[in-house]
């Protein structure tokens, strides 16, 4: 009996699988779709949703927390014995041992241990409680700022305060702290070069006609007035049969509601090779790049201010335009949606469809099929 090979899955990969579920993909159809356990997925969202972290070391029980952080004490209060025995140490370690120690242990007594004078012990410790209150301050700057502050704000609220403090022990005891302006951390931002400008190639280069199931899909959005506000509708579209296999509505332009069209694909992502559409921003983003990235998708953009690269897309559109958004008034963006799966159903199973001999993009599939066979 040949034992079953034990599947590992990349963290990126267990993240999409959430990022699925939480776009509103079922649950079972994640599980078939990628052969999953049940458990998998669910320990993954709850991961996901209590920790942010896939690690174990991240997703401990609070008696397991509590285990390890007995452990570590123990160990501080090993390597402070070690410290203790070890005359030879500098002035502010052992005032930081004895600081540490004293609600155990006499001051005098370890202050004898360490061979330090007790004078001495009460100078640093009184300029280290300076420190601290000093700390203390920049921290509540730092938080009232809404973690926006660097050191040059905060040394402005500090001289208000009374402080005269330079920006360089600011920015010492910040990173002590572990305190991050919002304006230091890297964050996404698009390249200049990788939004309209990018240097990315047209990959597709107008062959429209596939022989494949999912070898190109291409994706478009456009927009629709839901009860006097503007709303947004995004397809995926199969080159091979003109199939739409995704969608999505929204009342925003954005990565989400792409990603959201994404999880709606009733297949595995991993089955796509391309991925076209124009040089949006929603297309090109740090959701969309990690969703193609993990399911190893390569990307094709039509070249800058030509429509006519994503001609099956702009076509889809101006169907749905004409058939089905121009006939309707939406009172609600749920009124939208539940039209909208409708209409696509009619579109995939009866539409026919020139491109396609007269076929509907199902009976083409299904032709398709049969040849194969």
């Amino acid at each position: 009996m040949t034992k079953r090979k034990r599947r590992t899955f990349t963290p990126e990969f267990k993240q999409q699988m959430v990022q699925l579920y939480k776009s509103g993909k079922p649950r079972k159809d994640i599980i078939r779709e990628y052969e999953l356990t049940p458990s998998a997925l669910d320990k993954w969202i709850v991961q996901s949703e209590t920790s942010g972290s896939f690690k174990e070391k991240d997703n401990l029980t609070p008696e397991q927390i509590e285990l390890n952080k007995l452990r570590k004490e123990n160990k501080q209060l090993l390597m402070e014995n070690d410290i203790f025995k070890a005359s030879s140490a500098d002035h502010r370690t052992k005032v930081n041992v004895i600081k540490n120690n004293r609600h155990k242990y006499s001051i005098s007594a370890m202050c004898r241990v360490l061979q330090i004078p007790k004078s001495t012990y009460y100078y640093e410790a009184k300029d280290n409680s300076s420190e601290d209150g000093l700390t203390s301050t920049i921290i509540d700057i730092f938080n009232e700022s809404r973690q926006n502050y660097g050191t040059r704000k905060i040394k402005f609220e500090l001289n208000k305060l009374g402080y005269v403090i330079s920006r360089r022990r600011i920015g010492r005891i910040m990173k002590e702290q572990g305190l991050v302006s919002t304006y230091t951390i890297a964050q996404f931002k698009p390249h200049p070069t990788t939004c309209n400008e990018s240097k990315q190639k047209n990959e597709l280069d107008r062959k429209f006609d596939q022989e494949e199931e999912l070898n190109v899909v291409v994706s478009d959005l456009t927009y629709v007035r839901v009860n006097q506000k503007w709303h947004y509708v995004c397809v995926f579209i199969d080159l091979f049969n003109r199939e739409i296999i995704g969608y999505s509505t929204g009342p925003n332009k954005d990565a989400a509601l792409v990603y959201r069209a994404f999880a709606s694909i009733g297949r595995d992502l991993r089955k796509i090779q391309y991925f076209h559409t124009d040089r949006g921003n929603e297309f090109k983003n740090k959701l969309i790049d990690e969703a193609l990235e993990t399911f190893e998708i390569k990307r094709s953009l039509s070249m800058k201010g030509c429509p006519y690269d994503n001609a099956v897309a702009e076509a889809t559109f101006k169907i749905i335009k004409t058939e089905f958004i121009r006939r309707r008034q939406f009172a609600s963006l749920e009124e939208l949606t539940i039209e909208l799966q409708d209409y696509i159903h009619w579109f995939n199973y009866i539409l026919i469809h020139g491109t396609l001999g007269y076929l509907s993009p199902i009976e083409y599939k299904l032709e398709h099929l049969k040849k194969v066979v």
